[in-house]
Formats: structure tokens, sequence, C-alpha cells
């Protein structure tokens, strides 16, 4: 019989020891190669889920992988947990780090997007605590490739501080042509509205966050308003609150422009007692006068953030307290209180217990459109 000697326990451990050494090298060389391809990947595209940024750190590059590989595994996984008891929109959004999310609904509007995006990165809130989100319709134009372009640049500036949490294009058809001589035809308003609101309805619910404190709801063609609008409005610590929105002039002459931030009166609610339910009430139209009281009416010199209480409101620039849209207050594309879209919103707002304000020294400018 021949006898074989049994290994030494410390030749055993040693080849365990090797084994575990390659299998870490393995580890340390195949991280290394991911990271090299994660860092070297041109911008993810603006339709995913990153909205064009770019991985520009290695904490993103692990995130990225771990993120991945939890996906590939069919046992894996962990609960998401958010405790939105702890998200609020304060009077001190800027010191308290409150995201803002900006959102604008787009149709053929490459002449007004350079003003745009210069007057956004005017604003002095924190680049880093503000979402754009878009959502382009029924578009012909080069709307949707400019703003792919200001994207990338807004998302991928040298300087952190002035890089954008995220911008998000979304692009949704509805089908709805109106010739832009038209656009504003009395007999045309309450269908032209109904696709607005479901515009922005659609845009509401694809771009909104947890995160996200406020939602500031912003006319394209916008032309003129402070760099500290945001800050202002915040400060007066309101649901809904909106500026006085005028037509911008070449002689600075006053002319109101957004004419559907109102107050009832008594003799407006006398009137609608006698509306069949589903007649929609439109302001600024000679062919029919709702006797209310427009904010473009009110005293301008009372103070800028001088406050008072509205019953509809436009969206040139309207600042929403983002609760109220996850209360359920968004958009009605039907008739609600004789209102649709944003003049109804508010009237849903204001029925769910909302506090709607308007600032009537606080001016803003709207182009002339054509």
């Amino acid at each position: 019989m021949i006898l074989t000697e049994k290994p030494s326990n410390i030749y055993t451990s040693s080849l365990r020891g090797n084994k575990r050494l390659s299998v870490l090298v393995l580890a340390i060389l195949s991280f290394i190669v991911l990271s090299f391809f994660t860092f070297s990947k041109s911008p993810l595209s603006l339709r995913g889920p990153s909205c064009g940024r770019t991985i520009r750190t290695l904490s993103e590059a692990v995130a990225l992988s771990s993120s991945t590989t939890s996906r590939t595994h069919q046992n894996g996984g962990q609960a998401k947990f958010i405790n939105l008891n702890d998200l609020e929109a304060t009077a001190n959004a800027k010191h308290e780090q409150e995201h803002v999310l900006i959102l604008t609904p787009l149709k053929n509007a490459e002449v007004y997007l350079a003003r745009y995006f210069e007057l956004i990165d005017r604003l002095t809130y924190p680049k880093h605590l503000i979402t754009v989100a878009f959502l382009v319709s029924d578009t012909t134009d080069q709307t949707v490739s400019i703003l792919k372009q200001k994207a990338d640049e807004f998302l991928n500036r040298q300087e952190l501080e002035h890089r954008y949490h995220e911008i998000a294009i979304y692009e949704k058809d509805f089908n709805f042509q109106l010739p832009e001589e038209k656009r504003h035809t009395f007999e045309l308003q309450p269908l032209r509205r109904s696709f607005m609101a479901r515009s922005r309805n659609y845009l509401l619910t694809a771009a909104l966050r947890e995160y996200h404190s406020w939602v500031l709801w912003l006319d394209v063609d916008v032309v003129d308003y402070s760099d500290s609008i945001l800050e202002d409005l915040q400060s007066v610590d309101v649901d809904v609150v909106v500026p006085n929105c005028l037509l911008k002039t070449e002689d600075g002459s006053f002319w109101g422009y957004d004419k559907n931030n109102w107050q009832e009166t008594d003799q407006s609610i006398e009137m609608q007692k006698s509306l069949d339910p589903d007649y929609v009430l439109l302001e600024g139209y000679y062919e029919f006068l709702t006797n209310r009281y427009l904010m473009v009416d009110m005293p301008t010199h009372l103070g800028k953030l001088e406050k008072v209480p509205l019953d509809g409101v436009g969206a040139t620039f309207t600042l929403v307290k983002a609760q109220v849209h996850r209360e359920g207050a968004n958009f009605p594309p039907y008739v609600f209180q004789h209102q649709v879209e944003t003049e109804g919103f508010a009237k849903m707002a204001k029925a769910m217990g909302f506090g709607v304000y308007g600032l009537p020294g606080y001016i803003i400018h709207h182009i002339k459109n054509s």
C-alpha cells in the first residue's frame, strides 16, 4: 500500500488565501473597466430617465452600477421609502433648499425660447434646486431640437453651481390644430382651453417628483420679470400666488394682459345662478361680460408683495405649493363651476380649502402675440 501524506494546514491556508486574492483582484479590475466605460459614454438621452445628465462623479458611477445590478436580480431589491411628511414649502425656500419645478407647455415656440431661457438663467434661485420640464404638442417647427440643445448646455456646465438639477422634454400630440389668428377667438376658447388643460395635466403627472416643494407654471412668451421673483413669491407663503401680468409695450404704457386673474363680485355670482351648468365663462371678451373684478384693474401702488384673494388665475406665472397638486387640484378639461383649465384649477383649489392670491403691484410683462 502506498501512503500519501496529507497536505499541511499551512499549504491549504495558502491556497485559500491565493484564491481570495485572485477574486479580489478580478473584482477591482472589473470595477475599473466598468468605470472607464461609464465615464467615457456620451450624455444620456434627453428622453431617458436621467433627462440628459452626464455621469460626472465616481459615486454616480457606483450608484449606476449598483442600481443596474439590483435590477438584474430576480429575487433582489429593496423597498423605496420616502417620508412625505417631511416635505414642506416654506416662505424661506431658498435657505431651506426646497426644490422648484418649472413647467411650460409648448407648441411651435422656437421664436420665444431664447428669451425664455435667458430669463430663467437670470433667476437668483439656486440652479441645482431647479428642474425645468416641457410638454411639446402638435409642433411643426424646431422647438424640440432647440430644447435639446439648451438642455445639454444647462446640464453640462463646468461650474457646478450653474448646472440645473434636471431638464425634461416630453412630447404628446393631441392633433388639435388652430390657426394663430383664431387663437383668441371667443367661440373657440372653451375647446382650446380644454386641450390646454389636458396638456398641463400630462406635463404635471410626468414631471412632478417626490422632492419637489414648489411648482411654477410659466408661459414661454413672458418676456420680463424680476430675477428674484421666485424668492419674492415664495415669501408671501400662500398655496397659490400670481403676479400681475401686463402687455409689453414700446412706450411702457399700462395694458393688462392676463385677465384670468380675478375676483368674483356680487353681480357675477348672481349672474351665474341663471346659467346653464355647462356654460364656460371667459374674461376679457365683449361678447359676454362677467362683471368680475380683474386684477389688472386693481391698484398697483400698495406694494409689490401686497396680496389680494382671487377666485380665478391664469398661468402666465403661477407659483403653486406642490402639495396643492398632489392632493388633487389639477386643470379640469371639463366645466367646473363654469370654468376650465387654469381658472377651473383656481376654483378647484379653493373648493379644497387652499388659498389663492394675487399681487397687483408685482408687475411682469407678456409679449404681444401676433
